[in-house]
């Protein structure tokens, strides 16, 4: 007699299983059983991966969950009971998938998805169930020895699913009440006539997995064990046990072990993997799917060739409509008119209401039918890309368009399909977070009781490398290891977490995916409620897939954002002139071509690498298809194969451009021979082998995978094919090989079309409206304090002047005032849109007088203390004239009396004093004093506060004191390492703003990580054992830095991030000390008075130190008397501060 487990949790039992499915195959096929049951909990999370595994294990899946079953959702909930059910057919199948999905939707307590009994009875066909284990309800009513209730109840559950359906469950475990609880639903079944069933409720694999799934319950519940020894404690009898152990366990009932394979028998659930589901778009009257296509499309080309007429630009109307109808007959040959309709509507919609949307994205950008219907604005013709690697009509697969909105607009889109096609028939799709190494070790930490400072110390220990697992770590880091030897506890530790690394751990949601159907998506799939309540499947992006739902991307794309708000800037500076329109632009100006050329590409998208900027002043593009090519040849691949020094060569004509046959210069002219793109892989079998492009495009796969005996095969065929138009034999050969060769650097060309033509619309901008373009910029990023940075600084060496928050200027967006650009409020910290709303309300009635005339003015209850504290540190109210700090200690009072004055106002009150008050327009001279007095703060105070407020420095920098000297000790700037060659020997200047250390993996010594920072942005410094040793006093000061070392890029070519490997530190302070012998200040003899020379004294002799100081008394331009002083002076930063206080900035140079 065999036996089946029918009551089995995998681990999308999320942190209540460690059953991995592939692990479950295994050990079902090897202990003999013929099928094995999931029944997770509440979820059909895992239903896919689990049939397609057992499938291919040669078991027989069965499909279930345990439910949460209530008695009412209408009536009040109740408690909820454990019901495990199973889908017989595939009519039960889709009654399951019903009853889980609206456990989520209608039946979430906040805790667990729950259904109740109304809806078991609607869908209770090709449904069996069990009474399930102590948590269900027959079972919790025996354990009540309430007689009465468990009848109703298991007379209830046959009625819901009819006798020959119930099964009652029996369980073998060392649950206490587990025995009597068994030997009464013997007793009920005996009763009811009911059948008998075995199972184990399984949650692990394995015996030994007991204690490791112990301490997955506790991270679930927040639990703490209180020593080792209780992980000893658990239960252990939830494993896969074998048939035999269950026979054994259930030798006095038989009936209940040969009934596992009865069910096991009845279920024949069999899920169709391969039927699409497209939701029917609804054609005008008159007219099928594939007429209305036609038609749209027809009359979209005829729209396209106006305006390439008005563009002045050549083409054959002929060809342009021959291609037309041949992309048409294949996208009717191969079902897919209703695909590119849903697909026109959304875009069409966006279009219509100003929502911008991406040229195109991938291979879709090489479909004429999509560039007529504008889902793509990349005309594939003249820059021959190809229907046939989007749609293949010898390889049948769904069209794929990935489409880009304006990151800010994007939900608009999804809101329109959303309510086209129904609420419940649109869905994201589901993801599924982890445990992680270190995440890991940190949860099974806090659970076994390990402090905080014990489980950080073990988890630093795990590499920062992304995706890295606890195995790798053990090799990588020997203290990891060494500390598990040490201690026990330790040990214990990590050999937990590993056993759980890799579990699901919650749910979540793909970024950009979303499917459509005509049905309610639960008629296809389970469903799951977001964390703000969306509809999301619980099958993730593959397995959605092949259960037959069409997945649309719709992605945010920030750049389009920036162009967005780039082109609005525009428009509003020149409200008279024809609006700006960003597709209709020149593909050809020059002063594009100059800026990608000069390597000034910070902010132009794909481009603003320090890589990507040296490629664009060696490639000096002066085409559009020169920036296409760039866009593919700018990764890993061809960047270290030499490839693109080849191109680049070629193009300047250092190397003769050749073709490997006449046939191929058309094909190869515009990548000066080499072959670039995929596209080029196809159209070369095409023309030398006579290949159809349906053909060429299963070649190309074929080349990207390298099988060897498939590339044999081709590559007959492709010699085969050539002889035939009696090509020479070896040519083929090596033209073959050639292809092949290039085939594993080839870029999808209509991609890298679409793309080019966003970072040529940025450049544009870039070149042609830069204050407009950097605004947006900022804009976009205004939450990223090191991208700000770094456009400031970008912006400044376009010398664009970014102004400081204003109250009475700024919007909450980074806005351009006569050429200049006014930082946006919408980018202080702790600011938000509401505060900002009526800040902008306020001032309509005229700009704002001063603190408390703002007060009076604005919404208090939006506007807050917090609010005002954050405006007046990050200067907002400097124009007021008032020192910063005697703001900040005023706002109480102004908070005060702004109330009281709203108050007045709307009780229509007025005193003798409010009317004589000064209006918002009264000059500063005529306003009486309102502040409290207090001395400003320090400059070093006040800019640490600026930086709090939003994030960096805006008006000044503390570097700035160091005026000339940091360009005099110093050989670069940080935002200008990019451009710099690997194992350059630099000098920075800085401030230490980060600082992390490792200690080395043999144990002896310590390195550290610093982030250093410029006015120019921030980079990475690594500090070896030795020079940490040597310095690493210094690195905790707050002084400004001196670092030298040399530069390291790290990464793929393409991909290289730049860093610093130092070699030492000195301050500037005493760096300064050490170059400077004497010391010249500068005094205009005819206004220095006696007076002053005794107070420059006083000063000299408060510093005392080893450098000679110099006076020079200037009587005019020409004529100055010199004096070598006998005070000896220290250069410190506290003497040169007095001396400019006192004397003006000027009086000291250094």
């Amino acid at each position: 007699m065999g036996f089946v487990h029918l009551h089995l949790h995998t681990h999308y039992s999320l942190l209540d299983s460690t059953i991995r499915i592939p692990a479950l195959m295994k050990r079902v096929a090897a202990q003999g059983m013929p099928a094995v049951a999931m029944t997770d909990h509440g979820n059909m999370f895992g239903a896919v991966e689990f049939f397609k595994a057992a499938k291919k294990a040669g078991v027989k899946p069965i499909l279930g969950c345990e439910l949460n079953v209530c008695e009412s959702l209408q009536a009040g909930a109740g408690k909820s009971f454990l019901l495990p059910v199973l889908a017989a057919t595939n009519e039960g199948y889709s009654n399951l998938i019903y009853l889980v999905s609206q456990g989520y939707l209608q039946g979430h307590d906040g805790e667990r998805p729950r259904v109740d009994k109304a809806m078991l009875r609607e869908r209770s066909r090709g449904l069996l169930a069990f009474t399930g284990n102590l948590g269900g309800e027959v079972p919790q009513a025996v354990l009540r020895r309430d007689e009465a209730r468990a009848e109703h109840v298991l007379q209830e559950l046959a009625e819901i699913f009819g006798r020959d359906a119930l099964y009652v469950e029996l369980l073998d475990n060392r649950i206490r009440e587990q025995h009597s609880v068994n030997q009464a639903m013997v007793e009920l079944a005996d009763r009811f006539q009911l059948p008998l069933v075995a199972a184990n409720d399984c949650h692990y694999l394995s015996q030994s997995d007991a204690p490791a799934h112990g301490v997955l319950m506790c991270v679930q519940m927040g639990k703490v064990l209180n020593n080792l020894e209780a992980l000893e404690r658990f239960i252990d009898s939830f494993y896969v046990k074998s048939p035999e152990q269950m026979q054994a366990a259930f030798a006095d009932q038989p009936e209940a072990i040969a009934n596992t394979l009865v069910i096991a028998e009845r279920c024949n659930v069999d899920l169709d993997l391969s039927n699409t589901y497209l939701p029917l778009y609804k054609v005008p009257e008159g007219f099928t799917r594939e007429s209305f296509l036609r038609r749209i499309s027809r009359e979209g080309l005829e729209a396209r060739f106006g305006e390439m007429r008005g563009q002045g630009l050549a083409h054959d109307e002929g060809e342009y409509r021959e291609r037309l109808e041949v992309e048409l007959d294949i996208i009717e040959q191969m079902g897919f008119p209703g695909y590119f309709l849903i697909v026109w509507d959304f875009i069409n919609y966006a279009k219509q209401n100003d929502i911008p949307v991406g040229p195109g994205r991938g291979s879709g950008a090489g479909s004429l039918v999509a560039y007529s219907l504008r889902i793509t604005d990349i005309n594939p013709m003249p820059y021959d890309l190809l229907f046939e690697r989007f749609l293949n009509p010898e390889r049948v697969s769904m069209p794929d368009f990935d489409i880009d909105f304006c990151m800010n607009k994007r939900q608009q889109v999804i809101d329109y399909v959303t309510n086209k096609y129904g609420k419940n028939n649109v869905g994201q799709i589901a993801t599924f977070g982890s445990l992680k190494a270190r995440g890991c070790l940190r949860d099974v930490g806090r659970t076994m009781g390990f402090s905080y400072g014990e489980i950080d110390r073990i988890a630093k220990l795990v590499p920062d490398v992304l995706n890295i697992t606890l195995e790798q770590a053990l090799e990588q880091e020997p203290k990891l290891p060494a500390a598990m030897r040490e201690d026990p506890r330790v040990k214990q530790l990590v050999d937990t977490a590993m056993a759980l690394e890799g579990l699901y751990r919650h749910p979540g949601m793909h970024a950009a995916g979303l499917v459509i159907s005509e049905e309610p998506l639960w008629e296809y799939v389970p469903l799951f409620r977001g964390a703000n309540g969306e509809i999301v499947t619980q099958f993730a992006k593959n397995e959605v897939e092949e259960a037959g739902l069409v997945k649309f991307d719709f992605l945010g794309l920030k750049t389009l954002t920036v162009i967005d708000q780039a082109v609005a800037l525009i428009n509003q500076g020149r409200p008279d002139a024809e609006p700006f329109d960003i597709n209709a632009i020149p593909i050809d100006d020059p002063d594009v071509f100059k800026l990608l050329s000069s390597g000034n590409t910070t902010g132009v998208f794909q481009l603003e690498s320090s890589g990507f900027k040296e490629l664009m002043k060696k490639l000096k593009p002066d085409v559009f298809e020169d920036i296409i090519a760039a866009v593919a040849l700018y990764r890993p691949g061809p960047l270290g194969s030499g490839m693109v020094d080849d191109f680049i060569r070629r193009k300047h004509g250092e190397i003769a451009v050749a073709y490997p046959h006449p046939w191929l210069e058309d094909v190869l002219r515009d990548t000066y021979g080499v072959i670039v793109y995929q596209e080029q892989v196809m159209k070369i079998a095409s023309i030398m082998a006579g290949f159809s492009l349906g053909q060429a495009d299963l070649l190309r796969r074929a080349m990207g995978k390298k099988k060897p005996e498939v590339m044999q095969q081709q590559r007959e065929f492709f010699v085969d094919g050539a002889l035939k138009k009696e090509v020479d034999g070896q040519i083929a050969g090596e033209i073959f090989d050639l292809m092949a060769y290039f085939a594993g650097y080839g870029f999808n060309k209509s991609h890298s079309a679409a793309y080019a033509l966003i970072s040529y619309q940025t450049a544009y901008l870039k070149a042609h409206y830069p204050v407009e373009f950097m605004a947006a910029l900022l804009t976009c990023d205004k939450e990223n304090s090191d991208k700000v940075v770094k456009f400031i600084a970008e912006a400044k060496q376009m010398s664009i002047s970014v102004l400081p928050p204003d109250v009475n200027e700024s919007m909450e967006d980074f806005t351009v005032s006569e050429g200049k650009i006014r930082f946006g409020l919408g980018a202080v910290k702790n600011v938000g849109a509401s505060a900002i709303e009526s800040m902008i309300e306020g001032r309509a009635s005229g700009p704002y007088a001063s603190l408390f005339d703002f007060c009076e003015r604005v919404d208090l209850r939006k506007v807050n203390k917090r609010v005002l504290e954050q405006l007046v540190k990050c200067g907002a109210f400097d124009f007021t004239d008032e020192p910063r700090a005697q703001l900040f200690v005023s706002i109480e009072s102004a908070i005060e009396r702004g109330q009281k004055a709203q108050h007045d106002r709307d009780t229509g009150q007025i005193n003798l004093f409010g009317l004589l008050a000064p209006t918002p327009a009264a000059s500063r001279e005529e306003r009486p004093r309102e502040v409290e007095m207090t001395p400003e703060w320090p400059d070093k105070e006040l800019l640490a506060y600026e930086k709090e407020a939003i994030g960096f420095y805006i008006t000044a920098h503390p570097l700035d004191r160091y005026g000339n000297e940091i360009k005099r000790y110093t050989t670069a700037e940080i935002a200008t390492l990019e451009t710099l060659a690997n194992q350059t020997q630099v000098v920075l200047a800085g401030a230490v703003v980060g600082l992390r250390e490792r200690r080395l993996k043999s144990g002896k010594g310590t390195m550290a990580f610093l982030q250093l920072e410029d006015k120019t942005g921030q980079v990475e410094v690594i500090v070896f054992s030795r020079v940490y040793e040597q310095f690493g006093a210094l690195l905790t000061t707050e002084d400004a830095l001196l670092v030298t070392g040399r530069l390291t890029f790290e990464g793929e070519p393409g991909s290289q991030e730049v860093r610093v490997r130092a070699e030492s530190f000195n301050s500037i302070v005493e760096f300064r000390r050490q170059r400077r012998t004497t010391i010249p200040i500068r005094l205009d003899a005819n206004r220095t008075t006696t007076r002053e020379l005794l107070k420059l004294k006083k000063i000299l002799k408060s510093h005392p130190g080893d450098c000679q100081v110099r006076l020079h008394l200037q009587f005019d331009a020409e004529s100055e008397a010199v004096f070598q002083l006998c005070e000896l002076v220290d250069p410190n930063d506290a003497w040169l501060h007095s001396l400019r206080t006192h004397f003006g900035r000027d009086a000291v140079e250094l």
